[in-house]
């Protein structure tokens, strides 16, 4: 016993010192307790396989794809009109949203769903996230209190008050107490995040990447007032050519970029852009639509001859130089720096043979200022040319691979990574409400974990996102650790007796005063261990012992149960008390003094107000 407080009391000063990370700290706990054989390697490495954990690991993902289709910005831009510039207006919203979502799901789903959203919020807003996030975690854990489903430690005391003869509690019982945990909480913690959660973490908005997005490209090369979409007829003689047979690029001097193919039976429900890179093998069909690059009156030509048709002929410039007529969804474009050694260097475009080479286009050259766009098929590459080329993302990533010949400006795969893929957008948003539904619905016979799990593996298969290794960087591994490692700690303090000892010493202290500071004792007693354990662990361990108390004092169990319900959901001050406060500390980028700073007043107040609360609303008699 002993050895166990210790390794807690060790754990929580190096959570709160924050000089080494939280998750390097549980993982040390996990170990201390397996080398004092305080608990067996299968019970410490039991964490990792909770079902709490395999969730988080899954939602995760969901909101990785929300936040990559788009989708997480199209929801915040409309909460944000509803809010103005008012950040105040913004900071009551996204409390009532969450709180509301979180009385009807769980509240780590709520928090995985809207985090996201949040993130995108607070960007197109100008504040910073962490004013919001910490504010997020804590109302889905509020928004819980208000029904029967809400939160774990809900149904427990009503399993409890049913089992001992009590009248059941319906969905809504919980409703009076819960109002009153959001009204208190919205208003007190609004002050406190203002003053303690400060924008360390703001980030500005020229993205990730070192280089330039393709927008600035296609701006800065002018490929704006160059750019048009064809439509191929069904009466064009290009049909059922390729394009090599064709030989555009020579007859006219333009340059096919793309290919964009409709395939309306397969993709009967969801809006779909496949984009290919125009190759000399491709058969031109009716109804394919043309990215062409090229002088006006050249196009105009093509068009003629071709029996093409033009699309949006006379918005075409306004429409690229705001970035709608032009996605970078499959293909991309970057600048190549060519290198004193490169060995295309006096070559021209077209004996380089980019195309076959590396399956790319040059679509343009920067040499000394200047910006070179037409016949390039003749022009020679000199020493210090910058060329403008478009392919596939993967095939413009691997042009780095040729580093003796050129440097690629930027990140490719970052710049990759930060396109969203806003077709895939209605499709996200069907799997989410899907996900949402069988978590909520008790006759759809699926577990909520199966859910996530199910909603995860469906983002990845239906390409919510690039490839499996992008939704593998969504996880934040730190915030699995953290829960995980410090989950055997919990299972050591009751097999060691501590949670037990410490429960039973505070509730007897208390008792002998009457039921309203036995009631007290029961609450403090839940809201610290709930610091160190987790909240329906808690709940599992109190209600009996609360429920015990009521039957010797012969009083009413209800206030006593609902004491232990609301102590083990108002837990702030911990990042490890619930999975929500674990969730939105690295995107917070949240220290453990942080939840001691916002958190702790919170839960004070949140205890006094309701110490007073619940005897109003469950009489003792």
């Amino acid at each position: 016993m002993y050895i166990t407080i210790a390794i807690l009391i060790l754990s929580t000063i190096f959570f709160v010192n924050g000089k080494v990370r939280s998750d390097i700290v549980s993982l040390c706990a996990m170990l201390a307790l397996m080398l004092f054989q305080i608990v067996t390697p299968e019970e410490a490495l039991s964490g990792f396989s909770n079902p709490v954990v395999v969730m988080m690991i899954g939602l995760f993902v969901v909101g990785g794809a929300i936040f990559q289709t788009g989708l997480a910005k199209s929801i915040s831009s409309r909460i944000l009109s509803l809010a103005g510039k008012s950040e105040t207006r913004l900071y009551f919203l996204v409390m009532i949203v969450t709180a509301f979502f979180g009385a009807f799901v769980s509240n780590t789903g709520t928090v995985a769903v809207m985090m996201p959203i949040i993130v995108s919020l607070a960007s197109s807003a100008g504040i910073s996230a962490s004013r919001l996030l910490m504010p997020l975690a804590f109302a889905s854990s509020m928004g819980g209190m208000m029904t029967l489903l809400g939160t774990p430690p809900n149904l427990i005391i009503a399993s409890a008050l049913e089992t001992a003869g009590r009248p059941a509690l319906s969905f809504f019982s919980f409703l009076p107490s819960g109002l009153v945990c959001v009204t208190v909480g919205t208003l007190v913690l609004w002050p406190l995040s203002k003053w303690y959660l400060s924008k360390k973490n703001e980030v500005s908005e020229q993205q990730s990447t070192n280089g330039k997005t393709p927008a600035q490209l296609i701006q800065e090369y002018g490929l704006a007032d160059n750019l048009f979409r064809i439509k191929v007829l069904g009466n064009s003689i290009a049909k059922g050519r390729t394009l090599a047979q064709l030989d555009l690029r020579n007859k006219y001097s333009v340059n096919i970029l793309e290919v964009r193919r409709s395939d309306v039976k397969r993709h009967r429900f969801f809006k779909t852009i496949p984009q290919q890179l125009a190759s000399a093998e491709m058969k031109l069909n009716e109804g394919d639509m043309l990215y062409v690059s090229g002088r006006i009156s050249d196009v105009t030509t093509m068009v003629d001859n071709m029996h093409f048709e033009f699309v949006d002929e006379h918005e075409t410039e306004v429409a690229v130089k705001h970035g709608k007529a032009m996605d970078f969804y499959d293909i991309g474009i970057a600048e190549l720096l060519i290198m004193p050694s490169s060995s295309f260097i006096n070559k021209n475009i077209k004996e380089a043979g980019y195309r076959d080479k590396f399956d790319i286009n040059v679509l343009g050259i920067r040499r000394k200022g200047e910006y070179i766009l037409h016949e390039l098929g003749e022009e020679q590459i000199h020493y210090g040319d910058v060329l403008l080329v478009q392919g596939t993302w993967a095939n413009i990533t691997r042009l780095t691979q040729e580093s003796t010949n050129w440097i690629v400006l930027g990140q490719p795969q970052d710049e990759a990574a930060s396109i969203t893929l806003n077709h895939k957008a209605p499709l996200v948003a069907v799997i989410m409400i899907a996900m949402i539904a069988a978590m909520v619905f008790d006759f759809i016979p699926i577990a909520p974990v199966t859910a996530v799990i199910a909603a995860a593996l469906l983002m990845v298969l239906t390409g919510c996102f690039r490839n499996i290794s992008a939704a593998y960087k969504t996880i934040n591994w730190e915030s699995i650790m953290l829960i995980g490692g410090m989950m055997p700690l919990s299972t050591a303090l009751e097999k060691t007796g501590t949670s037990e000892l410490i429960s039973h010493s505070l509730v007897n202290i208390c008792g002998q005063f009457g039921p309203m500071a036995l009631m007290v004792g029961i609450y403090m007693a839940t809201s610290v261990m709930t610091m160190f354990i987790s909240n329906t662990a808690t709940a599992v361990l109190l209600t009996p012992i609360a429920l015990q108390s009521a039957q010797q004092m012969d009083v009413g169990p209800e206030p006593f149960l609902f004491a232990v319900s609301v102590g083990a959901s108002m837990c702030f001050a911990s990042p490890f008390s619930t999975p929500p406060n674990a969730l939105v500390m690295p995107a917070g980028q949240y220290t453990f003094i942080d939840y001691i700073k916002v958190g702790l007043p919170l839960q004070i107040i949140m205890a006094i107000v309701m110490i007073l609360v619940l005897p109003l609303i469950f009489p003792f008699s």
